[in-house]
């Protein structure tokens, strides 16, 4: 039987109905945190001892403690064990998101006089470490290793490190090794979901404690850091896929139906939408995909099929543009794609994606490896407030103040007034008389 692809069809559902649309895989946390607290505490008593069972209970990985960190034998390994012509694109991909990052690099010191005799400013400077995440479930990515730690490396952090999740081999995927040298990280660790996070949080014997840790991951991993909160910065929320391509009447109804496969084949726990405004659209779009599938593997045809087939994908179809804009904005998606001979004429009705990808040669998939622009972003609806990860994520600011004695003489009696109102006798003190009196004849 033809696998099928649902329809939703907003001006036919309920309230309640659409609201299930909106929701994530990950938006219930609770039963991965149960899970993840006994895990935490082992990490946290027995260091590498606790990573290595670990990896053989949830990877099925057997190896020593002394095997945690990748050697240089196992980076000559990996170069080995690619051709040349991926690792010249893996190359190719990393100078584009090297430089789309340097131009996000904000100036690092600036200063204005605020008011006479008053100059103030801001200085950025890097974290001391983070961990990046590179998660290898379903797959392996080289391409969040290196979209994680170049930012982090343009951002000028003095210590980055790569975990992952190793194979059933014991072993490291050899693109992420390679992804990781090309970056300028040589420090690779074996270390998955919540048990990373952990070794991120707390150190181990071989994994250093890190102030932070970034990358996309499984719920056990997003519980693992709701938890250690408090031990380590989170990072952005980055769960499993989820993507909208929206298609206008003008649309390509086989370029949208191809690309709406793109993120439903990262695994069952995706969220994929096409929206459009036309019926006609969304019929053959829903005859196409089932054509489109027949080309790709049985796996990735069961994750995408699970996906395109439920509540929490298919197609969405939407009687006017606005209404399909309110739904983009509403679901503020990972990844946006508008599918349009004109697609700039949506931009601005589009305020929550993480993503935006405009036009029929645009389609995610090349986004997601190598335009520059980083490809790990807020999932579950954090596009609302959140940014895509990038060297802001590595950078934190530092207010800086300077007063002469033309500013104090100007804002003491303003801010005296201020603190007497608030009750604060030592902050009204420290701007009056005493002051003066402090200076003597300086």
């Amino acid at each position: 039987m033809t696998k099928q692809v649902a329809l939703h069809d907003l001006s036919r559902i309920s309230a309640s109905e659409r609201e299930a649309l909106l929701r994530r895989a990950e938006d219930n946390l609770a039963p991965f945190i149960e899970k993840v607290a006994p895990i935490i505490e082992a990490v946290q008593d027995k260091g590498d001892e606790a990573l290595v069972e670990f990896a053989e209970r949830f990877d099925g990985a057997t190896f020593a403690a002394d095997e945690i960190a990748a050697g240089d034998a196992d980076f000559d390994s990996a170069y080995e064990a690619l051709d040349d012509a991926f690792i010249d694109v893996l190359r190719y991909s990393a100078d584009n998101i090297r430089r789309f990052h340097e131009r996000q690099m904000p100036e690092l010191h600036w200063t204005m006089e605020i008011r006479p005799g008053a100059h103030v400013g801001e200085r950025f400077t890097p974290i001391d470490s983070v961990a990046c995440y590179s998660p290898r479930g379903k797959g392996s990515f080289p391409s969040v290793t290196l979209m994680s730690t170049i930012p982090a490396k343009v951002a000028g952090v003095p210590e980055v490190i790569v975990l992952t999740p190793p194979g059933p081999d014991g072993k490291i995927d050899p693109a992420t090794l390679v992804a990781a040298d090309i970056a300028g990280v040589r420090k690779v660790y074996k270390a998955g979901g919540a048990h990373a996070v952990a070794a991120a949080a707390f150190g181990t014997e071989t994994i250093p404690k890190c102030v932070k840790i970034e990358g996309p991951g499984s719920p056990w991993l997003a519980a693992a850091k709701v938890m250690l909160a408090n031990r380590i910065d989170p990072g952005m929320p980055a769960g499993p896929s989820e993507a909208i391509v929206f298609a206008d009447d003008s649309a390509n109804p086989k370029i949208a139906a191809l690309d709406t496969i793109i993120e439903s084949e990262h695994g069952d726990d995706s969220s994929v939408f096409l929206v459009t405004t036309s019926a006609k659209l969304a019929d053959e779009a829903r005859d196409l995909i089932p054509q489109y599938w027949a080309e790709m593997s049985d796996e990735r045809v069961s994750y995408s099929s699970a996906v395109l087939n439920s509540g929490s994908g298919g197609v969405v179809l939407c009687e006017t543009p606005d209404q399909a804009y309110a739904f983009i904005n509403d679901y503020a998606p990972e990844h946006l794609q508008i599918v349009s001979k004109t697609p700039h004429n949506h931009l601005s009705h589009v305020r929550n994606a993480s993503e935006i990808l405009l036009g029929e040669d645009t389609p995610g998939s090349i986004a997601n490896y190598m335009m520059g622009p980083n490809c790990v972003l807020p999932t579950s609806g954090a596009a609302k407030t959140r940014s895509p990860l990038g060297v802001m994520n590595f950078l934190k600011a530092c207010s800086i103040g300077e007063l002469n004695r033309l500013g104090l003489q100007e804002m003491a009696p303003k801010t005296k007034i201020f603190a007497t109102y608030e009750g604060f006798d030592a902050h009204a003190n420290a701007v009056g008389p005493l002051r003066v009196q402090a200076r003597g004849n300086e």
